[in-house]
């Protein structure tokens, strides 16, 4: 169990889609159980007004809508990041999603350490030199941060943390 109770927001876009959310669970539930609290941008958007979004009758309504949203939520990713003690972001993919690589940039940018965790075997790197895009990964590491390739290593740096 970790001595001391970090904040740790969640980046990665597992919640995009039905078996991604299952993943956003289990990587939830691990933070949790050693103790820490999780901030999981899926679970801070406000999932009423998408459904409502998605019902609107009209492409236009619905680009206004989603525009408004956006902002909205993109805000609350930033707040959700500078109140955090540690970004655990998910690497996984052909290449770091982009919303993630942002959500990375912007934790170095405002001094927050960073965990990366890539489970995933695919070459996904600019060069034999790195695990993933060489900016992202000097994003993580100059941070002080580290990219972990299993979930048992994730377990011992997260309660460690």
């Amino acid at each position: 169990m970790a001595t001391t109770v970090k904040r740790i927001y969640l980046a990665g876009p597992l919640g995009f889609s039905e078996l991604g959310r299952r993943g956003q669970g289990a990587l939830v539930a691990l933070v949790r159980d050693l103790g820490h609290d999780v901030l999981d941008p899926f679970a801070l958007a406000p999932q009423d007004e998408i459904e409502h979004i998605a019902g609107l009758g009209s492409l236009d309504a619905q680009r206004e809508a989603w525009r408004d949203l956006n902002r909205r939520i993109g805000e609350t990713n930033a707040h959700a990041i500078d109140s955090c003690d540690l970004v655990l972001a998910v690497l996984d993919g052909a290449d770091v999603d982009s919303g993630t690589a942002a959500e990375i940039g912007y934790a170095f940018a405002r001094g927050k350490r960073i965990l990366g965790y890539r489970g995933d075997f695919r070459l996904a790197a600019d060069n034999v030199g790195s695990i993933v895009n060489l900016q992202v990964e000097y994003f993580i590491t100059a941070g002080g941060g580290e990219i972990v390739t299993t979930l048992a290593a994730l377990r011992d740096r997260l309660a460690a943390a």
